[in-house]
């Protein structure tokens, strides 16, 4: 099994659309895929077409692993319409940010109860909130690999290399942390300041900087309106393109 956290320290850079579309284009190849909703704002859960559940959430599992109950995400797998299963988030998660600070081994929490999934998914990937808190530092703590989605923008790339000092002290954590790389999300290739974000990239980060770039494409939005990913809603569609091209090259790298 191998986990991904989809995380940058800024919000609007396509984290969740990319969780979402990844996610279902690899298990559309007829890979294992388990997402999991670790903001509190549950853009993931909603965009999949899932409200706030108080039995069946990623918090309610943390508070029992956290009383020494032995949580299991397996109670809170939801299957949502799109086939995937979702351990979903809930605004209550923004409670778990203090009450882990005083927990032992607060820090790998979420990676004891995620290793008790590994004979069932080949993917975990997780949506991390836009900013270096407890819940973040869990789910890197819990992952193989990091994957970075931006806008081609000069604040989202301060952004980065915001996150990228973070980065380097969650991996005295997690040892076994990589960043998988970096995405360009709402990229038009006609936009010059694109372009030039791309090669700045590509300058400081090399090959770690995907090929494959999220074109500006409506029906990623509509797909997420409609509590779906985009290859249920338009397979024919950019966005649909565009995100079975990440999945190959996504594969190509691990």
């Amino acid at each position: 099994m191998k986990v991904l956290s989809i995380a940058i320290q800024k919000g609007g850079c396509g984290k969740t659309t990319t969780t979402i579309n990844l996610a279902a284009a690899l298990h559309k190849e007829g890979r294992s895929v388990l997402v999991i909703d670790a903001d509190p704002q549950a853009s993931l859960s909603l965009a999949l077409g899932v409200r706030d559940d108080p039995e069946k959430n990623l918090y309610t599992e943390l508070l029992k692993e956290m009383k020494g109950e032995n949580g299991d995400l397996t109670d809170a797998i939801i299957y949502t319409n799109s086939g995937l299963p979702l351990v979903p988030a809930t605004i209550e998660l923004a409670g778990a940010e203090l009450e882990l600070v005083s927990i032992y081994g607060r820090e790998q929490i979420l990676a004891w109860m995620i290793d008790k999934l590994s004979d069932r998914f080949e993917f975990v990937i997780i949506d991390c909130p836009p900013a270096i808190g407890m819940l973040t530092v869990n789910a890197l703590a819990a992952s193989d690999y990091v994957l970075m989605p931006l806008q081609a923008e000069y604040l989202p790339l301060k952004g980065l290399h915001s996150f990228m000092h973070h980065f380097k002290a969650i991996q005295r954590i997690n040892k076994k942390l990589q960043v998988l790389g970096m995405v360009l999300t709402r990229y038009d290739e006609r936009k010059t300041m694109n372009r030039e974000v791309y090669h700045e990239l590509e300058h400081d980060f090399g090959d770690k900087v995907f090929r494959t770039h999220i074109r500006s494409n409506i029906q990623l939005a509509r797909a997420q309106e409609s509590g779906t990913d985009i290859f249920n809603f338009d397979d024919t569609s950019n966005g649909a393109h565009d995100y079975k091209e990440l999945s190959v090259e996504f594969l190509s790298k691990i």
